[in-house]
This record gives structure tokens, C-alpha cells and sequence, in this order.
């Protein structure tokens, strides 16, 4: 059911209750796009949130996934990816295809309808989230390979690993080449066609997480306390930054600058292009979204903190009133939030 409520979107059955009031966002200048009440059950919640392209992903610790249209909060489509307890991984989009993990079964789901096209189970372990291009998919397994298969066939093309036979940790991929990385803390660059090495570059400790790429440059944080930006062609070291603690997650690149999680400490910001210090927030779980200069983090009580990068000093800080969950959103200035309960909201600052 959908309801409009003075150009305001509330999707099913009306929202009884908000998850941020009308007040409190008009107060802060934040406009609220619309809320949609997950319909999940007592002793379910909310287990993560993820923007692909026009859709916001919800999903609940029962495996049921709610497709959203990210604008208007339309329900695209709802159903139950697997049975309760079964482990589902990152959910991706290429092209007109979703694609994720569930439990040692790389499925592709329609995004239109919800429903599984194909299916295909490895002989081996998976270990990171699954890279592809126009040809090929890239597989991390527990082998200590990156097995490289024909996307139309899943026909093995090759397979490569480190030289130093290390476990590998995580992969990304384009046309042009495949990039991964090992627990002893290389980071290889192969062609896309087959295994030979372009570039490797060296770290002191192993990389966190996987690995984020922008434009030319890539960027990843290890387990040595540092941010790297290295040159995606050559391997180069553009800069480092160290934190002042080792590493558990991703960095998030933005439009001029890169936020870090930094584990006991917050979410740090330093210059894209020069690595140097912009502004640290103390709780900061991670970013929203951008918009202009300003930059818009969640703390972990539930706070919404408003960062500006152009003067490196906070502008302003909103209390949502409890622990939320969040879907980074590099696309646009929306910010997407939920409690445990499965509301979410889309709110959207005026300028």
C-alpha cells in the first residue's frame, strides 16, 4: 500500500510511526522522501542495507530481501533468497543481473522480479565476494587461487595465484585486468585474459576487507594501520596515511575525499588527492551519502553528524534517537536508514 501524505511517500499500511518525525527533519533541513515498513517478524531484523544502481536492498536475518526503487521507496519486488541460516554473501549488480553467494552457490537473480536464473556450485570454497567483467567471473577460492570462468559457461579460462602461494583474501576485476589480494599482504595486478603479472604492490600486513577502486587510482587499507592510494596502472605508491589502529574494513572513496572506519576511534577523512588530514568523527560508523561540500556520517548511538570537507569542521549534528543501520550511497546526496524493526526512510538534504 502506498499513501501520500502532502507529497510524502509512506509505503505500507500508512507507517504508524516514523522513524524521524516530520519536525525533526525540517529543523535540520532534511527532507523526508518516504519510509517503508519492512514486514518482517518479531524475532527477525533488519541484517543489512545495500544501494545497486536505482535499488535500495534490504535484508533480514531470515534471508528475506526487499527490492526497492531508491527514489520513491516502491516495493520492486520481496522474497526469501534461502532458508533461515543459510549464509548469504555480498550481493552484487552487473549489468542487468544480481549476483551473490548462498552458502557455496554463486546465484544470479533477477532484479526485475526476485526470482533465481541460474545457479552453480564450486568445488571448492569461496572466499570473497565474486568479480566479473564482460567475459568472465573471478573467484577467490579457499585453493588459494583466483579461478577465472567463462560468464555464458562457467567454464574454467584459467586460474592464477600469488607467487608466494598466499591465501587469498579478496578480488576485483575490469575488462582490462583483475586485481587481488593475499594475507601476506600483496596486492597482484594480472591481465583480465590470463595470468600474467602487470604490477604487484607490497604492504607491511595483510589487506582489510577488499579492495575499492576510483578512476585511476586504488585504494585499500591494511592491516599495518594504513590508508594506501596506489596508481591502478603501475602499482605506484600516490600516498599513505597511517591510523591509529589496525584496519578491519574498507575505505570509502568520495568525491574529493576518502573515509576510513577506524576500529574504537570513528570515521576519519583525509584528502583524496593528497592523503593529508581532514576531520575526524568520534563514533563515526561510516558514510551516507555527500552532498557539495558536506559530507553526512552516522555514529553508532544514532547520531547523524554533518562534516564539512572544504573547511574540514563540523556543521551541524542530528539525533535520530537510537542505533540505526545505514546503505552507503556514492550516487547521489540520499541517505538511507533503518532501525531493527525495519523501517526504513530516505531523507535527502535541502541546500
Amino acid at each position: 500500500m502506498v499513501v501520500l501524505c502532502g507529497g510524502l511517500c509512506v509505503v505500507a499500511g500508512g507507517a504508524e510511526q516514523w522513524l524521524v518525525s516530520r519536525q525533526l527533519a525540517e529543523k535540520n533541513r532534511l527532507k523526508i522522501l518516504w519510509q517503508y515498513n519492512l514486514p518482517i517478524k518479531n524475532n527477525e531484523k533488519l541484517d543489512r542495507l545495500v544501494t545497486l544502481g536505482d535499488r535500495l536492498y534490504a535484508l533480514s536475518s531470515r534471508n528475506f530481501l526487499a527490492s526497492l526503487n531508491r527514489d520513491t521507496g516502491a516495493v520492486q519486488f520481496s522474497t526469501f533468497l534461502a532458508s533461515s541460516g543459510i549464509p548469504i554473501g555480498e550481493i552484487q549488480l552487473y549489468g542487468d543481473q544480481l549476483t551473490c553467494i548462498i552458502g557455496n552457490e554463486l546465484v544470479q537473480i533477477n532484479p526485475e522480479f526476485g526470482t533465481k536464473q541460474s545457479g552453480y556450485r564450486f568445488g571448492y570454497e569461496m572466499v570473497s565476494p565474486v568479480a566479473r567483467n564482460r567475459s568472465n567471473l573471478y573467484i577467490a577460492g579457499a585453493d588459494r587461487r583466483v579461478h577465472a570462468l567463462r560468464a555464458n559457461d562457467r567454464v574454467q579460462v584459467f586460474e592464477a595465484a600469488a607467487e608466494n602461494g598466499s591465501a587469498i583474501t579478496a578480488v576485483i576485476a575490469d575488462d582490462n585486468s583483475v586485481v587481488f589480494a593475499t594475507v601476506d599482504a600483496n596486492v597482484v595486478c594480472i591481465t583480465a585474459a590470463g595470468p600474467r603479472k602487470l604490477w604487484q604492490f607490497n604492504a607491511a600486513a595483510p589487506i582489510a576487507a577488499g579492495l575499492v577502486t576510483d578512476g585511476q587510482s586504488l585504494f585499500l587499507a591494511s592491516k599495518d594501520t594504513n590508508i594506501y592510494r596506489i596508481n591502478a596502472a603501475s602499482g605506484d605508491l600516490l600516498w599513505k596515511y597511517q591510523t591509529e589502529a589496525i584496519l578491519e574494513e574498507s575505505p570509502q572513496a568520495g568525491k574529493t575525499a576518502v573515509y576510513q572506519h577506524i576500529p574504537n576511534t570513528g570515521l576519519t577523512a583525509v584528502d583524496k588527492e593528497t592523503g593529508k588530514f581532514l576531520w575526524q568523527v568520534k563514533g563515526g560508523l561510516g558514510l551516507l551519502a555527500e552532498s557539495g561540500d558536506k559530507a553526512y556520517v552516522l555514529t553508532g548511538t544514532g547520531v547523524l553528524v554533518v562534516m564539512d570537507n572544504n573547511k574540514a569542521k563540523q556543521v551541524t549534528t542530528v539525533d535520530f534517537g537510537g542505533t540505526l543501520k545505514y546503505a552507503a550511497n556514492p550516487a547521489d546526496s540520499k541517505l538511507y536508514i533503518a532501525d531493527q524493526s525495519g523501517r526504513l526512510a530516505c531523507l535527502q538534504p535541502i541546500d
